[in-house]
C-alpha cells in the first residue's frame, strides 16, 4: 500500500504546484473548490483500502491535505492546522476514512447497497449463535476477530470495527 499511497501523493503534489502559481489569481472560495475538486476528491477516491493501516504509511496524505488547507487559506508554513481544518470543516485523513467505512456500513444496514456486499456483514439478529443475548435486539454488526492484521482491513471486521469507533 506504500506505493499506492506514494503515487497518490505524487499526483496530489503536482495538482498543488499548479494552484499555489493561482492562488493570486482566483478568491479564497474559488481556490477552495479547485482544492476540493482536485485534491480531495483524489484523496478519497479508493481510499476505504486504507483503512487500518499504520499511522506511518497515511502520514503523507495528510501533509498533502494540510498542504492543500495552507494554500485554500493563505496560511503560512508554522500555522496550527486544526483550527483550519474546523474552518473548513474537513476532517483529516484518519477520520476521513472512518467516516467513509461508517456511511457504507449505515448504508449496508438499510439495505441501500448491492446484497454482495450486504451479505459480507452478519447483523446480531440473523446471528443464531448469539440469539440469547441481550445485544441479539439492537440489531448491530457482529465484529469479527482475526489473528492478523490483513485479515483486520477486510470489510466484515473493518467495516463493523468503524462504526463501533464512532458510537463510542
Amino acid at each position: 500500500m506504500k506505493v499506492h499511497v506514494c503515487k497518490i501523493t505524487i499526483s496530489c503534489y503536482y495538482h498543488l504546484r499548479r494552484l499555489f502559481q493561482l492562488r493570486n489569481l482566483v478568491s479564497q472560495k474559488v481556490m477552495a473548490q479547485l482544492g476540493k475538486s482536485l485534491i480531495l476528491f483524489r484523496l478519497d477516491y479508493c481510499n476505504s483500502v486504507l483503512i487500518n493501516l499504520p499511522a506511518s504509511t497515511i502520514a503523507p496524505l495528510q501533509r498533502v491535505k494540510n498542504t492543500a488547507i495552507r494554500l485554500v487559506l493563505g496560511l503560512d508554513r508554522r500555522s496550527s492546522i486544526t483550527a483550519a481544518l474546523c474552518k473548513l470543516h474537513w476532517l483529516p485523513v484518519h477520520y476521513r476514512l472512518l467516516f467513509k467505512m461508517a456511511t457504507l456500513m449505515h448504508d449496508v444496514f438499510h439495505q441501500r447497497r448491492p446484497a454482495y456486499i450486504h451479505n459480507l456483514v452478519t447483523f446480531t439478529e440473523s446471528d443464531s449463535a448469539q440469539s440469547w443475548l441481550r445485544s441479539s435486539t439492537t440489531r448491530s454488526a457482529v465484529t469479527v476477530r482475526t489473528r492478523t492484521k490483513l485479515g483486520g482491513r477486510d470489510f466484515s471486521v473493518s467495516g463493523p470495527t468503524a462504526v463501533e469507533q464512532f458510537t463510542v
